[in-house]
């Protein structure tokens, strides 16, 4: 396949269907977790649930980098972005983020100095054009977005940029996969590996799910034929008694990662001792740090944090969609008080939350057409 159209021929959509429904074994249900935001889009933007048989359910994980953040360090963000002579830089998708109180962007209409960036490098152009003040770069994303943010850091080393830091919010999949896995609350029969974090660890660390767990992984890519494959090959999997890590998206990752990413992140950060996440609680080394070698960089330590701990308002049940045990439209305050335009959870923010790809795309799928039938 060369062109995008390739990924979304209808025709091919229908016999992959076809086929998955004949390996789906007769009274048996099966349940898959797409860890990743954008297969969540992908699925609700395209229909996939529509072409599924009624037994394949499929529920969306904690993949989302924004979604997992807790309010707590929100507000520790906010009170950096406060300080005199200070900077604050993002990537647009946190800055409606809601925060104990507010967000970037009612700090930033309040006089706050928070600017919207598209890459870290941004932010260190930022602190070059402006040698009299702090620039501070909020730093979030799995894998996928941390060695780009490490890079930054080691030119910022050799430029020795001193009034350059960063916010280190980056956390690692694997243990999130495995606090899902250890949950009392979710069955699963296999999962949809996340694309995007691939193309940097690539696939061998999820081998401890297939021999630890019994479950099957699939690496998926994030066209609609891309998930109807991956699905395919789990049901394969399930059929044929094998229970394997597979790579769907060879195209793109490797099998072994990305062994540059790997060592500019070796380099310049570490595992945390535990990190908070958002509906998963403290999950111990899911998150990563600056190494004390990139101490004068890191903004934890230059400045004062409040560092507590914010609890999310009782009428959100972002936790329970991202850990898989809600559908959006199941949480109380969805689409009614809870929405793009007025977000109460970060599932509703993001550009790669479930609630918001679910609320733009998804009011009419399968899904939700049986819910409300029940209801």
């Amino acid at each position: 396949m060369r062109y995008v159209d390739e990924y979304r021929d209808a025709r091919t959509a229908r016999a992959l269907a076809t086929e998955i429904a004949g390996l789906c074994e007769p009274g048996r249900r099966y349940t898959f977790m797409e860890v990743c935001g954008g297969h969540t889009h992908t699925i609700y933007k395209h229909g996939i649930e529509d072409h599924l048989p009624e037994q394949v359910t499929l529920v969306h994980g904690p993949g989302c980098p924004v979604c997992v953040i807790p309010m707590g360090r929100v507000d520790d963000a906010l009170h950096i972005a406060r300080q005199p002579d200070t900077i604050m830089t993002s990537f647009g998708d946190m800055m409606r983020v809601p925060g104990g109180r507010e967000s970037f962007l009612d700090a930033k209409a309040a006089g706050a100095d928070i600017r919207m960036v598209y890459s870290p490098l941004d932010a260190l152009r930022i602190a070059r054009q402006h040698p009299d003040q702090r620039v501070v770069f909020m730093a979030i994303g799995f894998e996928t977005t941390a060695p780009s943010t490490a890079v930054t850091l080691l030119r910022a080393a050799a430029e020795k940029l001193d009034n350059f830091s960063v916010f280190c919010n980056h956390v690692t999949i694997i243990p999130a996969v495995k606090a899902i896995l250890d949950s009392p609350d979710l069955r699963l029969d296999g999962f949809l590996g996340p694309g995007h974090v691939s193309t940097v660890i690539g696939c061998r660390p999820y081998g401890f799910i297939s021999a630890q767990y019994g479950k099957p992984l699939v690496v998926a890519g994030f066209e609609p034929l891309d998930i109807l494959q991956s699905v395919h090959m789990l049901l394969r999997q399930l059929t044929e008694g094998r229970c394997e890590v597979e790579n769907q998206y060879a195209r793109v990752v490797p099998w072994d990662g990305n062994a540059r990413a790997l060592r500019a992140l070796s380099e310049v950060m570490e595992l945390r001792p535990y990190f908070e996440w958002r509906g998963l609680g403290f999950i111990s080394h899911s998150a990563l740090r600056l190494r004390d070698a990139f101490a004068a960089y890191d903004a934890e330590r230059i400045f004062d944090l409040p560092g507590v701990r914010v609890a999310d308002p009782k009428s959100c049940q972002c936790g329970e969609v991202l850990k898989g045990v809600l559908k959006p439209w199941q949480c109380k305050v969805f689409g009614t008080a809870c929405t793009p335009e007025t977000p109460i959870g970060t599932c509703m923010v993001s550009s790669e939350g479930a609630c918001a790809a679910y609320y733009n795309f998804g009011r009419f799928s399968r899904s939700s057409v049986r819910e409300a039938a029940r209801t």
